[in-house]
């Protein structure tokens, strides 16, 4: 159900794409195709195969080649590659495992939105930044879009301009991180050192002439003295919201039927980012170091158009009707320092780790239908903030042991972590009556301001057992405020049967606590649920499982996720340059945390009546449920090749493929209260998403191509098939695979400088659009799904100028 967006007739737009694709094209040399004569052309130093690593090894001098777990190192110049400067962007089309959906009309979502790592839910996967624990946002994702019910850290907020590489776990890694770390773990490692710098300016637009992007980052270090070194990272962006909403033909929008009235792709978004990373030497056998960073995003989204004859209470307002704007301000700062050394044969590591997101909202363009053409337009919705503080201690020795064919590195660590989650109130006139549309704001109800602490203890052995044996064991117990105690653990085993082929495996138990926003977000608003094919706005309460209204529909305390992981993978390097790992892996998730399905009271007059005698008027309610036991299944492929040519020139290829499966082995069994009225607490829709709403495979091809100052590289991604279900499975919409080709081409100029032109989704490739079937689609005017993977905004075209010292 692919589909090419075709114009019916030229334009200006049509002219731009051509232009810029001829100009990428001309921009490449003849590609000489003979290969040199060395027949075993030299890995460089640069290649993956090479990295030393520090993601899951406590060790000092770990190849990614050699890890018992699989590890991607994903350069600087790799993240640079495309057109996109968002960090989950660019992640999901380097790693084939890796998922980046770009919702729309869904509040807070549309500015901070989630990944996902093997299929699983966005905070099952761990972020560190330099091996340190990362803050979550603040913003829980309650809508229908993928990862609903997660707040995970916002990748997005990490700038581009700031990373040196990225390392990424593919396996469980509790028992060495603990809590989020069932999916994988991504370590971000900064920029460091005094010498060298970057500077980059960044222009597109997408082919329809809208969302244009204007980026500039750079990057420069300097010394401290003969000891240390500070480097500093700056990035900053305009982001401009592109539509792809359709025609309105519904009578009821009067003087506008017939015009696109619906805001319908990404918002706009203006982020500016700040980060510092810095070390200094004490003495020879101390060093303290510290890496912060400070930054904003605004962003402005559009919630669903009220019509005039919805809007009819505010005609004097709103004499044509009106677009909602929900217009935010996130913001993260964290400041992480530490002191390390050596003493008495021990390396040690003592850092203190604060980090927050906050995120304030305001609805603009908008009223109040209670208070009539009295009504502001605009309103302080309330604001939520998600704090992380954290203390830790680690120490290793390298000690032999005669009967290894190495040392033993023996790895202890203590650590204590406080987290916290508030909601403050928006003002009155956003929540009185009806509330502000688009947005009701939080009440005095809603905010308040939770915690809880956690302690740690860990232990991790590893080493090379025999020549050609190498494993690792490791042991962590954790004890947390709310819930008690946990334990988890994790073996590892590699062999190389030869210096080219080897095989690895690990096995692990492992958990994820619920987060604090999962306990204790709360918030009474509007949303749209189809009735009757009808898109119905609804007053829905989110309720903490431990209110009152929670526990009148039967909710629950929530309990930790228990992981256990399984894998099993193959590295085989027949050539120096030529690697090729292929792994295989199983995870188990008992009493994973759903967010519960939209239980509409209309049917169920019994709890309508229980939640207005606690003064609670709601159309429908939801909370969050260990309700469901889930199993994923899947394979990673990764083969690289390099090849030499010509003239000093080369070619590097890579193939990369992840098939994911996904199924839920047990659901919970409906609460009493809610079966004796008919309602459902996890209902068929809330289950299939989690199985079939990401794509069961996908698989990426690159070549990168170099040849004095020109280089290009393409990168072909085929993104597999995707179901958007609904609880009527006659409404369920199956979309098929996509390809979608990315080029670009870059010339050094006056060997500082670099130019770059560039074309994501080069064959303008858009998804399926929405069924028009129980209207999904709410009469054409949101034509397209939010769950698709690639997006559906169209070709981009782009061009960067960079200078680097």
């Amino acid at each position: 159900m692919s589909t090419k967006h075709n114009k019916t007739n030229p334009s200006p737009n049509r002219s731009r794409g051509l232009l810029a694709l001829t100009l990428v094209a001309a921009s490449f040399p003849a590609a000489q195709a003979q290969t040199t004569s060395a027949a075993q052309p030299a890995a460089g130093a640069d290649t993956p195969a090479n990295t030393v690593v520090v993601t899951g090894t406590r060790s000092l001098n770990r190849r990614s080649l050699d890890t018992e777990s699989p590890v991607d190192v994903i350069s600087s110049k790799d993240l640079l590659s495309t057109g996109s400067g968002e960090l989950a962007t660019v992640l999901s089309r380097l790693l084939p495992s890796m998922n980046f959906a770009r919702p729309t009309g869904a509040d807070a979502s549309d500015a901070v939105r989630p990944a996902q790592l093997r299929g699983l839910s966005p905070d099952q996967t761990l972020v560190l930044v330099n091996g340190k624990r990362r803050h979550t946002s603040a913003v829980v994702n309650v809508n229908g879009t993928l990862g609903r019910g997660s707040a995970p850290v916002d990748l997005n907020a990490i700038p581009l301009a700031a990373i040196d590489h990225i390392e990424v776990l593919r396996d469980g890694a509790a028992a060495q991180y603990g809590s989020d770390a069932i999916a994988g773990v991504v370590n971000i490692i900064l920029k460091r050192g005094a010498d060298g710098g970057d500077v980059e300016a960044m222009y597109g637009v997408y082919d329809k002439g809208d969302g244009d992007q204007t980026t500039v980052r750079g990057s420069t270090g300097f010394k401290l003295g003969d000891k240390g070194w500070a480097r500093v990272s700056v990035e900053a962006a305009n982001r401009l919201a592109t539509n792809r909403a359709g025609v309105d033909p519904r009578p009821a929008a009067g003087p506008r039927q017939g015009f696109v009235n619906q805001r319908y792709g990404d918002p706009d978004s203006k982020p500016k980012t700040l980060f510092l990373n810095s070390q200094y030497s004490i003495n020879d056998n101390i060093d303290w170091y510290a890496f912060a960073n400070y930054g904003e995003r605004k962003t402005s989204a559009a919630a669903t158009y009220r019509t005039v004859t919805a809007a009819s209470a505010v005609r004097q307002l709103y004499p044509e009707g009106f677009l909602p704007l929900q217009d935010s301000k996130s913001t993260d700062s964290s400041l992480v320092t530490g002191l390390r050394g050596e003493l008495a044969g021990w390396r040690w590591d003592a850092s203190l780790n604060y980090g927050r997101n906050r995120f304030n909202l305001d609805i603009d363009n908008t009223a109040n239908y209670a208070l009539g053409n009295a009504s502001p337009t605009s309103f302080y919705a309330g604001k939520l903030t998600s704090t992380q503080e954290l203390a830790n201690l680690d120490v290793a020795r390298d000690i032999p042991v005669s009967w290894m064919a190495g040392p033993l590195t023996v790895a202890l660590g203590a650590e204590a972590r406080y987290e916290s989650y508030e909601i403050g109130a928006g003002e009155p006139n956003s929540y009185f009556g009806s509330g502000s549309q688009g947005f009701s704001g939080f009440r005095p109800e809603n905010a308040g301001k939770n915690s809880r602490n956690n302690q740690s203890l860990y232990l991790n052995l590893e080493g090379d057992i025999l020549k050609d044996l190498s494993g690792s064991l490791a042991v962590r117990h954790e004890r947390y405020s709310d819930f008690g105690n946990t334990t988890s653990g994790k073996g590892s085993l590699r062999y190389a049967f030869t210096p080219q082929f080897a095989l690895r495996g690990t096995v692990s138990n492992g958990f994820r606590a619920p987060s604090l926003a999962q306990e204790y977000y709360t918030i009474t608003t509007t949303n749209f649920l189809v009735v009757n094919g009808v898109n119905t706005p609804i007053e829905t309460g989110t309720f903490p499982v431990n209110s009152v209204a929670a526990g009148a529909l039967g909710a629950q305390a929530l309990k930790p996720e228990r992981a256990r992981n399984l894998s099993i993978g193959a590295q085989w390097q027949p050539i120096r340059n030529w690697t090729t790992t292929v792994d295989l892996y199983r995870i188990d998730i008992d009493d994973r945390i759903v967010f519960s399905s939209n239980l509409q009271l209309a049917n169920a007059p019994a709890l309508n009546t229980a939640l207005r005698n606690q003064g609670i008027f709601v159309g429908a309610a939801r909370y969050f449920t260990n309700a469901v036991d889930t199993r994923t299944k899947g394979v990673d492929v990764v083969s690289t090749y390099r090849l030499p040519l010509q003239q000093g020139a080369r070619a590097d290829f890579t193939l990369a493929y992840n098939h994911n499966d996904n199924e839920v082995r047990k659901v919970a069994a409906n609460p009493a209260i809610l079966a004796a009225n008919n309602l459902t607490l996890v209902d068929r829709q809330s289950i299939n998403r989690l199985t079939v709403g990401s794509p069961k495979d996908k698989l990426t091809l690159s070549g990168d191509y170099t040849r004095g100052v020109w280089s290009g590289r393409a990168n072909l991604t085929r993104y597999g098939k995707f179901t958007v279900p609904q609880n009527d499975p006659a409404l369920d919409q199956n979309y098929d695979p996509q390809w979608v080709l990315d080029v670009s081409a870059s010339v050094r100029v006056a060997s500082n400088w670099r130019v770059t032109l560039g074309i994501d989704n080069l064959t303008n490739r858009y998804p399926a659009q929405v069924t028009s079937a129980g209207n999904l689609n709410v009469n054409g005017t949101q034509p397209y799904s939010i769950w698709a993977p690639n997006g559906f905004n169209g070709r981009f075209l782009y061009a960067k100028a960079g200078y680097s010292w």
